[in-house]
């Protein structure tokens, strides 16, 4: 099993540009990769390429670049142009994100992921081989010829020379459909919450030869255990609860996939009730246990054992915490 860092999306009132030493010491630990992510504050490639200008080796994966937030063209000539300049080092993570992000921040229709999410990766897979863009789909047309068109668009191809024709695509999925998608037309999977025993089950996958699983896992290495949980329970709080709207929460329904139904119910009804630290408060034990790595190294030590047993491939670790990083690295590498 690999290990990655997973940088997340910067706080409000903190600069991601702090975070280079920290993946510096990732390199150096034997990190195979560093990831950035992108809500609406922070983008994930103004960071990774920042991050990538003070490394030599690490890979440099988004999770997630927002799939409504950028044209496939504008993907492809984002992913060619990292790729390049890292020395081969970019691994293009996309997802949908929700239709909270969607509709209200990037002012697009939520509509069909599924069938938006392939003809996406199909257009930035031309892109990058210097194929002439040209594509009649459902959700893209290229040229556009719909509504306000000039009739001047012409097909195009990249007009850069990838380093690499083949850049490697992940998707970032929790669905058991999304997650079937990402099986049969990406390199790789990028699953959040994942519980290592729940998550075939929750998901119905199989490992294949050559595919990438990359679950993200928060990581608190601590003697303190209920400490180390309490620094976890606001996350899975602000997710289940508040990450969504009443029955379309990704977040919640994957928990409930794993057996927390009257949990995620209860976090959802207190946090959309305006009781935030309350809802944060019932986030149980069990839960920040199946998706988290807290405690003192011995614990951690024997449950890495359930991630390694899983079908995961790679472990993104969630921290900012260089003792952690290092305490990982020395159980792992």
């Amino acid at each position: 099993m690999k290990l990655g860092v997973n940088l997340g999306y910067a706080p409000p009132g903190t600069n991601p540009a702090e975070l280079v030493p920290l993946v510096q010491e990732a390199e150096r630990l034997g990190f195979d990769s560093v990831w950035a992510a992108e809500a609406w504050g922070t983008d994930a490639v103004t960071v990774l390429a920042w991050v990538g200008a003070s490394t030599s080796r690490i890979k440099l994966g988004s999770a997630i670049m927002q799939i409504p937030g950028r044209t496939p063209g504008n993907t492809a000539m984002t992913a060619a142009t990292l790729d390049l300049m890292s020395g081969g080092r970019f691994i293009l993570g996309l997802g949908t994100s929700g239709p909270q992000v969607v509709e209200g921040w990037h002012g697009e229709p939520w509509g069909k992921p599924l069938g938006k999410t392939r003809e996406y990766i199909e257009l930035v897979r031309t892109a990058l081989r210097r194929e002439v863009l040209e594509h009649h789909g459902e959700h893209y047309r290229i040229p556009y010829d719909g509504a306000g068109a000039t009739g001047l668009g012409k097909p195009l191809k990249l007009m850069m020379r990838p380093l690499r024709a083949e850049i490697p695509i992940y998707i970032a999925a929790l669905g058991p459909k999304n997650v079937e998608l990402a099986f049969e037309i990406a390199d790789g999977w990028i699953p959040i919450f994942f519980s290592p025993e729940h998550a075939r089950d929750a998901f119905a996958f199989d490992a294949r030869n050559g595919f990438d699983i990359s679950p993200s896992a928060h990581v608190v290495v601590t003697d303190d255990v209920e400490a180390g949980r309490d620094v976890v329970r606001p996350i899975l709080g602000l997710y289940i609860g508040g990450m969504g709207a009443r029955g379309k929460n990704f977040y919640n329904a994957l928990v409930r996939r794993y057996g927390y139904e009257a949990e995620a119910e209860k976090i959802q009804q207190l946090y959309l009730d305006g009781k935030q630290r309350e809802a944060i408060a019932a986030v149980p034990d069990a839960l920040v246990d199946d998706v988290a790595l807290v405690g003192p190294r011995e614990r951690i030590a024997d449950r890495l054992d359930a991630w390694r047993e899983s079908g995961a491939t790679t472990l993104l670790v969630s921290s900012l915490d260089v003792n952690s990083l290092r305490a990982v690295a020395e159980l792992v590498l």
